[in-house]
């Protein structure tokens, strides 16, 4: 059974009503949203347990302890590593500084005829080394200003707090809550969005369990390399690169001007800058034959500018919130753009099927007509070739 236009109009109202409900709860959507990411992540491995005859519950508690246990260790190996590496920067910054006056800016002089004359970057260099060092002193002011509002404390507590307590919930009663949503669904419009919620959940499950993991993976391939090359800022470059890598060629673009700098900074020669070289020309091979076609396949399908117009749509419209779901958000929607291209392009007004098919039937009847017409004059087989055409007719 079709939906009439009244019905259409009342849907889409109902969209546009929950599409402005979110944006007007967007300030403490952040637990929820973090919490239904991990649930999503972690139901497969849940669906998994169940089917080895462990229980639902059961199958959620060693995930959750699995998930918890990785943020740990993180957050214990991988944030002290940061804070050295970050220290090793700020120590050799000024040999950065000289670098760049000394060396990149006259090279780039001599083959390109720009006088940097009128442009002194000492004192942006000194601009930029004098707010780092205020930087500890800004935070300490910003984090005692912090301290005397004791809600805000309070606010940041509770959605910490908050984001295992729902993701718990939510793994727990998953494909229970994912059931309830389909049977509320108008069954006219029933199967049509749960091939579209199909698609969108390979996209997603493309996004968040593929893409994360080539990153991941990149930024290991590309610290290990970098650290066996002897750069002191191994972990700083690889984890930039695999961060900005779920744009094509950008993170390996970043990492090698990261990386070529800090070799041409911290050694000087041309045999360091083709190692650094060649451990990017390595890790982007491993992506394009292995990790892409192994983890993540052909369901993304996204552009580059449409990731970059995603992440900064995203962050303009929900803030925090919008950067952390615009890239799987955008992913839905691209399959909801296929789908309306395909309804397009089938349709009266691209001038598709849709017009071809009356005239075909409208041929069709003519050709009946004119069978019947031409055996009728046999005689007895008029009657029942009348019922014939008649039939044809009702049928075109």
């Amino acid at each position: 059974m079709a939906m009439s236009d009244a019905h259409k109009w009342q849907l889409a109202a109902l969209v546009v009503a929950i599409g402005v409900l979110l944006w007007l709860l967007g300030p403490v959507l952040m637990p929820f949203v973090v919490a239904a990411l991990l649930a999503y992540v972690g139901d497969p491995l849940v669906d998994r347990l169940e089917r080895l005859r462990i229980s639902r519950s059961g199958g959620v508690a060693i995930v959750f302890a699995l998930m918890t246990l990785v943020l740990v260790g993180i957050v214990l190996l991988l944030v002290p590593m940061l804070e050295r590496q970050i220290s090793t920067f700020v120590d050799q910054f000024p040999r950065y500084r000289d670098w760049f006056l000394g060396s990149a800016m006259p090279w780039v002089s001599q083959r390109t005829g720009i006088d940097f004359a009128a442009f002194d970057p000492g004192d942006l260099f000194a601009v930029v080394r004098q707010h780092w060092q205020q930087a500890g002193g800004i935070a300490t002011t910003l984090w005692g200003g912090i301290s005397k509002s004791g809600m805000v404390i309070i606010n940041w507590i509770i959605n910490i707090a908050l984001i295992p307590v729902v993701a718990f919930y939510l793994l727990r009663d998953w494909d229970v809550m994912v059931e309830k949503i389909r049977l509320l669904i108008p069954r006219p419009v029933e199967p049509t969005l749960s091939r579209l919620a199909s698609e969108s959940d390979a996209v997603l499950a493309g996004f968040l369990r593929g893409q994360i993991s080539v990153m991941l993976a990149l930024g290991a391939i590309y610290w290990i390399g970098l650290w066996m090359v002897g750069i002191d800022l191994a972990l700083l470059i690889g984890l930039i690169a695999g961060l900005v890598s779920f744009i094509p060629y950008l993170g390996a673009i970043t990492g090698i001007a990261l990386g070529l700098t800090a070799a041409l900074v911290q050694y000087g020669d041309w045999t360091h800058v083709l190692m650094v070289a060649a451990v990017f020309g390595v890790g982007q091979i491993l992506e394009s034959v292995a990790l892409t076609p192994w983890l993540v396949g052909d369901r993304i399908g996204m552009h580059p500018v449409a990731v970059i117009f995603a992440v900064m749509a995203g962050g303009q419209l929900f803030g925090f919130v919008g950067v952390l779901v615009a890239l799987p958000v955008a992913a839905v929607v691209m399959v909801l753009l296929r789908y309306l291209y395909q309804r397009y392009t089938s349709s009266r007004l691209y001038g598709g099927a849709a017009d071809d098919a009356p005239a075909r039937s409208a041929a069709e009847t003519a050709d009946v007509e004119a069978a019947a017409s031409t055996l009728a004059v046999a005689g007895d087989g008029a009657a029942p070739l009348a019922v014939v055409v008649a039939d044809a007719r009702t049928d075109a």
